[in-house]
């Protein structure tokens, strides 16, 4: 039988508790008492010891699984996530009468690796994986594996940075012009490998992806570490050495640390926070969690020189920020901003927009629809597009000093012979 942990409370008479475990399949060795008191008379007897802290029943049992017999009001929706996910960062499966979670099943993978991943789409995670790979290549040969749902079948590798007329070639063949690994590798500019996945569950697990494809590409290249990129909340399904969790100050902070978000933070070794908010999101944080955080901020820079020209300007930036966009734009890169969008990843939007632009050159994120909507009415009317990254900007913290380390102490821990 398996061995397992139970989840119980005080608002259970201790009879009906002790006899639903001996009637369930599962071979109790403890149960967690998460609080209650209204049917407890006395030291309750249930059959199995009594332990009143989760993390030393983890440790003290190591169970297989951990039964929830809890319910309200002492374990409620909040509640009952954050015991998940303090579970699934253990690495054990955590069920229930109707649900079950399991930790994601994560491959190994033989040589130093980070993880940049994310609590949703748009929280500027490939700018955070971008820069990190531009920092670390300074110190080793610097792969990345980027997973995306518009990536390719097979696993492709990129060495060079991708020019607007091969974007657009891609795009004109049917395929998706705008991955992540192609902002990578423009970007970045290290060697870069593209995967795909589909779906993406709760706890970040992907439906289906071909990454551990990818890892075997990227091992070919004699990688000193490896950087691997989510895909919107979906972990790569590798178990890379550190983590980086990526998400938005703009965001409520019960988001960012609820639900199985919770289990992001807790097995993440760096938070970055894009974007700020007052505090309250990297209070949450460090409430929930250990974990250095860091706010950052993106600023836009073109791969080409813009001074002088009149710029119209496409991202999938908040409306909040595109007037720090343009300034930024006009301020360090002399652009004559005639034009701001965020409508990258709306389409009819952005079509609306493209009728009456009137500018000297686009300039565009490599995301959503830049290539096959604004790359292509560039290259209709002749106007010049440029393409445009992130630079990620520490404002409380030091996001470069934190990345740094990261890769310092993975690459010394695999050196050291197990």
């Amino acid at each position: 039988m398996t061995r397992a942990l139970a989840v119980i409370d005080g608002e259970h008479y201790p009879d009906v508790v002790r006899d639903t475990l001996r009637a369930l399949p599962y071979e109790f060795a403890a149960a967690w008492l998460a609080g209650g008191t209204e049917k407890l008379r006395g030291d309750a007897e249930y059959g199995v010891p009594i332990v009143r802290d989760l993390g030393e029943a983890l440790a003290t049992y190591r169970p297989d699984v951990i039964v929830d017999l809890s319910d309200e009001p002492v374990l409620g929706p909040r509640e009952r996530f954050l015991a998940a996910s303090r579970v699934l960062a253990a690495g054990i499966p955590y069920v229930g009468p109707d649900f079950r979670f399991d930790p994601p099943l994560l491959a190994p993978f033989p040589r130093p690796s980070i993880g940049v991943v994310g609590t949703g789409k748009r929280v500027g995670k490939t700018a955070v994986a971008g820069h990190a790979a531009r920092l670390l290549s300074g110190g080793y040969r610097v792969v990345v594996v980027a997973m995306g749902r518009g990536g390719p079948a097979d696993p492709e590798l990129v060495t060079e940075r991708p020019t607007v007329a091969e974007l657009l070639a891609r795009s004109r063949a049917g395929a998706h012009a705008a991955s992540d690994y192609l902002e990578d590798a423009a970007f970045a500019g290290v060697p870069t490998v593209g995967a795909r996945r589909c779906g993406g569950g709760l706890a970040g697990a992907p439906g289906h992806s071909n990454v551990a494809d990818a890892a075997e590409l990227a091992l070919t290249l004699d990688p000193e570490l490896v950087l691997f990129e989510g895909s919107g909340a979906a972990l790569p399904p590798i178990a890379t050495g550190r983590r980086v969790l990526v998400t938005s100050g703009s965001l409520d902070p019960a988001l960012v640390t609820g639900f199985l978000n919770a289990f992001r933070v807790l097995i993440s070794d760096l938070v970055v926070v894009v974007g700020e908010s007052g505090g309250r999101v990297e209070d949450a944080v460090r409430a929930l969690a250990d974990v250095p955080v860091v706010t950052a901020v993106l600023r836009p820079r073109p791969l080409e020189p813009v001074a002088g020209m009149r710029v119209a300007y496409f991202s999938t930036a908040q409306p909040a920020a595109l007037d720090g966009i343009s300034a930024h734009l006009s301020r360090r890169h002399g652009a004559d901003v005639v034009h701001i969008s965020g409508s990258l990843a709306d389409r009819d939007r952005l079509r609306d927009e493209l009728e009456i632009v009137d500018a000297d050159v686009l300039v565009t994120e490599i995301k959503a629809a830049a290539i096959d909507l604004v790359a292509e009415l560039g290259s209709r009317r002749g106007i010049p597009v440029v393409l445009a990254g992130n630079d990620v900007v520490s404002v409380d913290g030091d996001l470069d000093r934190e990345l740094l380390a990261l890769a310092d102490g993975v690459t010394a821990e695999e050196a050291v012979p197990s």
